[in-house]
């Protein structure tokens, strides 16, 4: 049976919610600080384009049974043909981002600000922490948890008899670090929210060829299946109108 303790109220008035507080304001700060660095580009013709004609294929794929075969085939052909079809991307006209990246400053430097702003207030916030909450326990979640969540809860302190609901300080942090998003909603906006999972996602998917967009969604589109759902409409409506009715 794991133990149960018994949590001191300064921790809460001095760890728990001083942590959470100065989270809140960093990640304000952090959006103050992003939005002044931020500079206006010019976005590129050619990937909105691209992006636009991925956005078209998939409403094809999605709507592709409420239009007749004839109709698919003709848009599946304007698609995907092997020779000027728009999303057909011939070898070797791929683009390199990289090269792209280093060909235009503008470019770095902005990847570059947007990396500083996450990366620098994130380090020094982990090293607050650590240096002045490590070892803590500062809070129970108020339902049971299974053993697969005491690394992620438990972090920085080994207390194996100990609930798993029970979250260290450097836990919270983490916690804290990434799932303030519908908080800042609220306070910066919808559109302005601060997602560090996002830009961790976009700092892992760095170097991806927009091409290989085009390629992938010509691929969905060639092994679409169509199936004309208005022969079968009416058989639809009768069973759904006999079960309304018995």
């Amino acid at each position: 049976m794991a133990e149960d303790l018994v949590l001191d109220t300064a921790i809460r008035d001095w760890v728990l919610i001083p942590l959470s507080v100065v989270m809140v304001l960093i990640g304000v700060l952090r959006y103050f600080v992003s939005k002044l660095m931020h500079s206006s580009q010019t976005p590129d013709a050619k990937i909105v384009k691209e992006g636009q004609v991925i956005v078209r294929a998939r409403s094809l794929r999605a709507g592709a049974n409420f239009i007749p075969s004839k109709a698919f085939r003709a848009r599946k052909i304007y698609f995907c043909n092997e020779e000027n079809g728009l999303l057909f991307v011939p070898k070797g006209q791929g683009q390199n981002p990289q090269a792209q990246m280093f060909s235009d400053p503008n470019m770095a430097m902005d990847m570059m600000k947007k990396n500083l702003s996450m990366i620098i207030p994130q380090t020094l916030t982990f090293a607050w922490v650590n240096f002045f909450f490590s070892g803590f326990v500062a809070a129970k979640i108020p339902f049971p948890l299974t053993q697969r969540f005491r690394s992620m809860l438990q972090n920085g302190i080994d207390l194996s008899t100990v609930d798993v609901s029970y979250v260290s300080s450097r836990s919270w942090y983490f916690l804290n670090l990434f799932g303030l998003r519908g908080l800042f909603s609220l306070i910066l906006g919808e559109e302005n929210a601060v997602d560090d999972t996002q830009r961790m996602m976009q700092m892992g998917g760095f170097g991806f060829d927009p091409s290989k967009g085009l390629s992938a969604e010509k691929d969905n589109l060639d092994i679409t299946q169509h199936d004309w759902a208005l022969p079968n409409f009416e058989h639809r409506a009768e069973a759904v109108l006999r079960k309304a009715i018995s």
